[in-house]
């Protein structure tokens, strides 16, 4: 129980639900930090019952930190939005199908990865609002690199600990489908500590996923062998959290520590629309 709303956990490893709690009202400065004490805590919270408009979710999203701009929208069209639609459901209510070229590219959020770790700076965190949710499928999974990390053994934390990782967009999302020459062009790879650790509790993990391609000063197929290992470590069945949406439910959770992935769903059966905005990290992880 925290000062200002009731938390009920969902896993050993991550996640919980806040109640009593109304992000669309005037929040305290006390509930803003109880609420970054729980992200701190439970990596994944879930707000239930919540009716956002796209004005108050940015305006939540600005009492947690800068918004980060939409990398697609920017490096497409130049243009700053904060916002991203995840499902089949267009501005004007009609939907997408699976053949869609937009469809087969929001496939590439089904491999486990975590938000923006291609960016400099990478996200904070992210924030979810349903509005529509398929009655089969669509649900994301979430595992904690945090707890896998505590789970290695203190050699392998030895030789992870210093090691730079090489994170790169177009290496993860070119396995699904082409990335847009402009898109590509602004997002060039970067250098992120492949351990992390958390500026308030301490507590490390590795920072690994979809777009961690290699490791700086490494060979090739020891760097991957290496990521690879890391990865199948944090994921196994018995550590995954899985999330099944709810229309009126925000989400947010820690791209620092967390690693998710989408189950995929029938977009010519269903409709999907959720709505993303992020929160901006500090610094590079090379500075923290």
């Amino acid at each position: 129980m925290m000062a200002t709303f009731r938390i009920d956990a969902l896993h050993n490893e991550l996640g919980a639900c806040l109640t009593g709690i109304d992000v669309c009202g005037t929040l305290t400065q006390m509930q803003i930090k109880d609420i970054k004490t729980a992200i701190d805590t439970y990596s994944f919270l879930v707000f239930p019952d919540q009716n956002l408009s796209d004005e108050a979710q940015l305006l939540f999203t600005r009492r947690l930190g800068e918004p980060e701009a939409n990398h697609v929208r920017l490096g497409r069209e130049g243009v700053i939005d904060y916002f991203g639609t995840i499902g089949n459901v267009q501005k004007d209510g009609t939907v997408i199908g699976n053949s869609h070229k937009q469809t087969k590219y929001l496939t590439g959020n089904n491999m486990w990865h975590s938000d923006s770790s291609f960016r400099q700076v990478p996200s904070y965190v992210s924030i979810m609002c349903a509005y529509e949710v398929p009655k089969e499928g669509g649900q994301t999974q979430y595992v904690s690199a945090r707890s896998a990390y505590r789970r290695l053994r203190d050699k392998t934390k030895k030789t992870i600990d210093p090691l730079i990782a090489v994170h790169d967009y177009v290496f993860s999302r070119s396995k699904v489908a082409a990335v847009d020459p402009s898109h590509a062009a602004s997002l060039p790879p970067v250098q992120q500590k492949l351990v992390r650790r958390n500026p308030v509790t301490g507590e490390k993990n590795y920072y690994v996923g979809a777009h961690a391609k290699t490791i700086a000063g490494w060979d090739e197929t020891e760097a991957r062998n290496l990521l690879d290992q890391l990865l199948d470590q944090a994921t196994g069945s018995e550590h995954i959290y899985t999330h099944d949406w709810a229309a009126g439910q925000l989400i947010i959770w820690d791209n620092r520590c967390l690693l998710h992935r989408g189950t995929g769903y029938n977009a010519d059966k269903y409709r999907r629309h959720m709505r993303q905005t992020r929160v901006a990290g500090g610094v590079s992880t090379l500075e923290e």
